[in-house]
C-alpha cells in the first residue's frame, strides 16, 4: 500500500487515503505505551506529521510503514482516484 492522503485526527488517529482509492483510520494510541512512541503522547508532536509514502513519518523517529498501517487499520470506504496517462 502506497499513502497518497493523510490527515491527523483527535484521539490519536490518522485518516488514510491509500493510492487504490481505500479509505481507513488507524489508531496510534495502541503504539503509545512503546518507547520509540513516547513522544507521540504529547497531543503537539502527534500531530506533527509528513506523509512518506510508503510511510507516516515524525521528526521525533515515530515513524510507521505503510504495511504496519494496512495490517491494522480501519477500512471504512473507498473513493474513486483518477489516474494519470
Amino acid at each position: 500500500m502506497r499513502i497518497a492522503e493523510l490527515q491527523v485526527r483527535s484521539n490519536r488517529i490518522l485518516s488514510i487515503v491509500a493510492d487504490d482509492g481505500r479509505v481507513g483510520r488507524f489508531d496510534v494510541s495502541l503504539y503509545l505505551q512503546y518507547e520509540a512512541f513516547e513522544a507521540l503522547r504529547d497531543k503537539t508532536e502527534f500531530k506533527k506529521v509528513v506523509n512518506g509514502g510508503y510511510f507516516v513519518e515524525r521528526n521525533c523517529g515515530a515513524d510507521l510503514s505503510a504495511d504496519t498501517i494496512e495490517a491494522r487499520w480501519q477500512v471504512v470506504g473507498k473513493v474513486a482516484r483518477q489516474t494519470t496517462a
